[in-house]
């Protein structure tokens, strides 16, 4: 692999980071020990094994270099002082956590991932790191991963972090015996573009620059210059962070699906807009005057396609968090969202991402803390679904019990929720700015609430 520019919108996440605002996507994924005799897995064995897969993976060796053109421009090169162990990390727990069950160690794992969540990523070397939580006396261990947003998209992020995993990485190993693959060629052809090459390039500019025109458009239509939404969600930045989980029925949110129609994503939008005013009511708050506005992430990957970096639009949703019907208010996002999807993801103040792809290199490298203070005019929350991998893995003999994708939050954002399905359950991962959101963990909770109580009324329909 050498080296390969930066996207418009892979420069523009590289650009967003500060300090406080770090860029980086996470996933907590937490193993049971291994069964059989072996009771466990060794910690040190478990970072090795680590180790050992992820410097297999191309992807993770590249880092991140300015170059001259084009100007403002960067670009992944392959790190040739690449050590896999200035990436791999062992945190322990506290020994209360440690002692005290898989409660005590959930506890102390999601503590940690919240702290590292805080840290940016050393951006003179590969944009990524790992830490292995936890693993005492064979117990249950977590492993923390965090890729720059630069590097890929959720789905992306999955497809690279799967390597670890012993299915993907045995799956990917040559046969005992078995011939080397032979490198295909690539005939030469010139750089220099035919006639009905250039003509498509200028349509396909043209009309590039035309959907952009009108997202920017939407954009300014759709900006709050005063946003009045719930305190805590419009609080200031405190550079620290706050990791909170929640593990939904699966079943039960597709029974949901079943008598409500729509999708599955819906029934889960419409649950984080009851789980909202759930915590606001237990807090104590007056509801907003405006809905909060969730940015709903939308992939722009086709089936199949192996680009690297981020292929991303998004759809604006109000979450009906003023509705005090639970039913009511999932067909509200139901509607809302089937009116997103049929105007698609290349319009409408959502699809920032699309506007980003079309803004030259120098704009990013200058625009970025503009368009990052943005952000906040334009939506409160950001909530996103991470696709995973439906069949069962492990690592070193350990299976994956759970694991809980972590979105970054962007400046002047106080929560980002991801979700994603493993095991029969929905499993939620909240990351918040730990100030503005100390009790994290009650807002997981309403979750689970939010979506008792649509199963219980399901019953009385």
């Amino acid at each position: 692999m050498g080296t390969e520019l930066l996207a418009p919108l892979d420069l523009a996440f590289w650009h967003l980071e500060s300090d406080a605002h770090p860029m980086h996507l996470g996933a907590l994924a937490v193993f049971a020990p291994a069964p059989g005799p072996a009771h466990g897995a060794d910690a040190e064995a478990v970072l090795e094994l680590l180790g050992t897969r992820a410097a297999a993976i191309p992807r993770l060796r590249m880092r991140v270099r300015d170059v001259l053109l084009p100007v403002g421009g960067a670009a992944w090169f392959v790190d040739k002082d690449f050590d896999v162990h200035r990436h791999i990390e062992r945190v322990r727990l506290t020994g209360a956590e440690s002692r005290d069950g898989d409660g005590g160690f959930m506890a102390g794992a999601t503590r940690l991932a919240g702290e590292l969540m805080e840290r940016p990523l050393e951006r003179g070397l590969p944009p990524w790191q790992m830490y292995v939580i936890g693993g005492a006396d064979g117990g249950p261990f977590a492993v923390l991963v965090k890729l720059h947003h630069a590097l890929a998209d959720g789905m992306r992020a999955v497809a690279i972090g799967a390597g670890i995993f012993d299915e993907i990485a045995v799956a990917g190993r040559p046969r005992a015996g078995a011939p080397a693959r032979r490198a295909r060629t690539v005939p030469p052809r010139s750089w220099m573009p035919g006639p009905r090459q250039v003509a498509g390039l200028a349509l396909g500019r043209i009309e590039d620059l035309g959907r952009a025109f009108g997202v920017g458009a939407s954009m300014v239509r759709a900006s709050r210059l005063d946003p009045r939404g719930a305190p805590a969600l419009t609080a200031s930045s405190s550079g620290t962070r706050r990791l909170a989980t929640a593990d939904l029925d699966l079943e039960a949110v597709q029974r949901i699906r079943r008598a409500a129609g729509g999708t599955t994503n819906d029934v889960l939008l419409a649950v984080v807009a009851g789980a909202l005013r759930r915590w606001m009511r237990e807090r104590g708050e007056p509801l907003p005057e405006e809905d909060p506005r969730a940015l709903v992430p939308v992939s722009r990957r086709r089936p199949g396609q192996a680009a690297s970096g981020n292929k991303l639009s998004a759809y604006l949703l109000g979450l009906p968090v003023g509705e005090p019907d639970p039913w009511r208010r999932l067909a509200l996002v139901r509607t809302a969202m089937d009116r997103n999807k049929a105007a698609g993801p290349f319009r409408g103040a959502g699809a920032v991402a699309v506007l980003a792809d079309q803004l030259p290199s120098l704009a990013h490298r200058f625009g970025a803390p503009l368009a990052g203070n943005a952000a906040r005019m334009l939506f409160d929350v950001l909530v996103t679904s991470v696709p995973l991998p439906r069949s069962a893995l492990s690592l070193g003999g350990c299976p994956l019990r759970a694991v809980y994708p972590m979105a970054p939050l962007a400046r002047g954002q106080s929560l980002a929720i991801a979700l994603s399905t493993y095991g029969g359950r929905v499993r939620v991962g909240l990351v918040a700015d730990g100030k503005a959101l100390p009790d994290l963990d009650r807002l997981a909770r309403c979750a689970d609430d939010e979506v008792a109580e649509l199963l219980a009324l399901l019953t009385t329909r």
